[in-house]
């Protein structure tokens, strides 16, 4: 049976939502529901290669603005709670096995990428970790256990950074309900079809078969479908940054020989994506991911495009014997993404509504520190970060960079895309091509706002229902 009423109510059951609901619990919350389907469809948490990827996932582009310095010292904040959160939850679920499977990650420099994505993005990396002071090697690619590229492909370059693990995500989970349900939580296995508000305050869920859990307390972290439940907060909702889903595929093989890398192994991010990478799962289970396509809709099934560029781009920058491994189960999952780029954590324009998405490629991987200043936002109104006060939900475009800096990034991404699938052109067509991308895409963004200007990401995928929500966001806070 469900519920009829919560004094919270958690809305989403990924690591967000999960880890939040289990964070009140163990804070003393004696009546939370954590609401949503068992089988967790669409959802990020499912499908993620789980990397803790702090440094590994810096970019050029990140260091660039004020946000991005933001975002990383709340990745940076996150990356130390794993290790006792890893503890915590051990004991809280009764399962001892740790959540970890990689130990630490290689950053791998090869030859599919270009310049100024790649290398740019290599010496950002390790700028950043010169900055933070962050423990770093520089390893001989040619010494690097178990990876095995095609020739064309070779590494270059390799750092190590050896306390940025790897996390099993469907281990994570798994222990996340389950200490939740140990401390008395109740787990609510249905759909939300709404948030309910009234007179601006909010009164609490509308499940899709018709249920009401009351509540004056509601988190909504449903990741890429967190937005579409707001329709009750008015004409806030227009003052939030649309999102849209960041969808990806990943894959489980058996390899042959039984064997798999130790740690988790990388190539910087590249053309939009989180770079190719591979990571062990237990019993010699090997995770491989490495895309993301921007899309209007969550979607649940691969394409056939994007399958065979995540199993060619492993092939030959990971391990060329991976046509002789077996295939276990592929994934699909679909990260939030804002208008901008940045999360929405805090106070979603209703009095006790609160807004836990928009994380992008960092939700699992924020999941503790997010569940701790929550969890520290309901009972005190506080910031546990100074850094969050950056990300309120209701919020005018944060910038990542001049326009100009957008639009060449853009046009460097998909140009990079081409390399990495090894298009043949002769030598004058690159020009003429990034020419023609930097005409198409300033017209396109000229054409949204005089001013605002959205994320490398959006500017190729702006359908006419992208635009309108970007324009629309954007008049909002003219």
């Amino acid at each position: 049976m469900t519920a009829s009423s919560a004094d919270i109510i958690v809305v989403g059951n990924g690591a967000v939502g999960a880890s939040i609901a289990f964070e009140l619990m163990r804070r003393g919350h004696r009546d939370v529901a954590l609401v949503g389907e068992r089988t967790r469809p669409l959802a990020a948490s499912t499908a993620a290669g789980a990397m803790l990827g702090c440094f590994g996932e810096v970019t050029t582009s990140l260091l660039a603005s004020s946000s991005g310095r933001a975002k990383l010292a709340i990745d940076y904040q996150a990356r130390r709670e794993w290790p006792v959160w890893d503890h915590d939850l051990s004991v809280a679920s009764g399962v001892e096995e740790s959540v970890f499977t990689a130990k630490g990650t290689v950053v791998v420099l090869n030859s599919m990428g270009t310049a100024k994505v790649d290398s740019g993005n290599f010496k950002a990396i390790e700028s950043a970790l010169r900055e933070y002071d962050e423990p770093y090697e520089i390893v001989d690619p040619d010494e690097l256990d178990w990876i095995a590229p095609e020739e064309l492909a070779r590494a270059l370059r390799a750092l190590h950074i050896p306390a940025e693990h790897g996390v099993d995500a469907s281990r994570l989970l798994d222990k996340l309900e389950r200490g939740f349900a140990a401390l008395g939580g109740a787990l609510v296995d249905a759909r939300v079809d709404s948030v309910e508000v009234r007179a601006g305050r909010v009164v609490g869920i509308r499940l899709a078969n018709g249920d009401r859990i009351a509540s004056d307390q509601v988190v909504v972290a449903a990741g890429a479908q967190s937005l579409a439940l707001l329709g009750e907060i008015g004409d806030t909702l227009a003052r939030i940054p649309p999102m849209v889903s960041g969808y990806g595929v990943s894959a489980l093989f058996e390899i042959k020989d039984g064997t798999t890398p130790n740690s988790v192994l990388r190539s910087p991010n590249r053309a939009f994506a989180c770079g190719i990478h591979c990571l062990p799962r237990e019993n010699g289970v090997l995770y491989v991911g490495g895309t993301n396509v921007l899309t209007e809709q969550p979607r649940q099934y691969a394409t056939v495009r994007d399958l065979q560029f995540l199993l060619e781009s492993a092939v030959d920058q990971l391990y060329s014997k991976l046509p002789e491994a077996s295939l276990i189960s592929l994934q699909v999952g679909n990260r939030p993404v804002p208008a901008d780029g940045f999360p929405l954590i805090g106070s979603a324009g209703a009095e006790g509504l609160w807004l836990a998405t928009g994380t992008y490629r960092d939700g699992l991987h924020q999941s503790p520190l997010l569940a701790e200043h929550v969890a520290t936002l309901i009972e005190s109104g506080k910031y546990l970060v100074d850094e969050f006060s950056s990300f309120e939900p209701v919020r005018s475009p944060l910038p990542v960079g001049t326009r100009q800096e957008v639009i060449d990034s853009t046009v460097d991404q998909m140009m990079a895309s081409g390399y990495e699938t090894r298009w043949r052109v002769t030598p004058e067509w690159p020009v003429r091509i990034e020419e023609l991308l930097r005409r198409q895409y300033t017209e396109a963004v000229e054409s949204l706002h005089p001013l605002f200007t959205p994320p490398p990401e959006f500017i190729p995928k702006l359908t006419d229902r992208v635009r309108k929500a970007l324009t629309d966001y954007y008049a909002s806070w003219d």
